[in-house]
């Protein structure tokens, strides 16, 4: 089970976490992403000194001190997006790690510090090297939300990057007049990313 002090960093800001903490953590090297088996991933996920999942638990992770935080990360056969069919079942298509945060928030600074902490440094640079395709939500859609009294499409505020190894799928839900309290860090097969991006510019 997640120790509370990693559980903290995930859900807590920052700063009140020690950095000597930190830089243990983030040493572990990868082992499994998408595009490898399920057995490989598998086999992360169980081994991961972060992740630590209980007994019942192999692609769907989740964590809670409070019913106020939680973490969760999961690994999935399907493309992210809408659900639709997939005939290699065989294989990981996406892992995402999620975080719910009533008390501090969620901010894109946390989701990346969280991605550096279960994937390490070199994934967490290919992210931030990463080209930036797709940014929302636009004036466009602020305004027509806004007409229609649809407050969701416009908290949502998002990027999709893609990087040398992977793209990238970061989202946080943040009302006008307020501080987000969910966000999501999706990895992902660079080849899945111009379907997503087409689905999440007409959604």
């Amino acid at each position: 089970m997640l120790t509370k002090s990693v559980l903290n960093f995930l859900i807590l800001p920052l700063s009140l976490f020690p950095c000597l903490v930190f830089s243990t953590l983030v040493i572990s090297p990868v082992q499994a992403l998408p595009g490898q088996t399920t057995e490989e991933v598998g086999a992360w996920i169980q081994a991961h000194p972060t992740l630590r999942p209980s007994n019942n638990e192999r692609f769907f992770i989740q964590k809670s001190d409070t019913a106020a935080q939680r973490f969760t990360f999961q690994a999935s056969v399907l493309p992210p997006g809408k659900i639709g069919f997939t005939r290699d079942r065989s294989r990981i298509r996406n892992e995402r790690l999620a975080m719910y945060d009533a008390i501090n928030g969620v901010n894109f600074e946390r989701l990346e510090e969280s991605l550096r902490i279960i994937y390490g440094l070199d994934i967490y640079q290919d992210f931030k090297n990463a080209q930036v395709v797709y940014e929302y939500p636009n004036q466009s859609t602020i305004n027509s939300a806004r007409f229609a009294k649809t407050p969701i499409r416009e908290a949502l505020r998002g990027q999709l990057r893609l990087g040398d190894r992977y793209a990238y799928w970061m989202e946080i839900a943040q009302p006008r007049n307020g501080k987000a309290f969910t966000g999501q860090m999706t990895v992902l097969l660079k080849s899945d990313l111009e379907k997503l991006e087409a689905q999440l510019q007409t959604r």
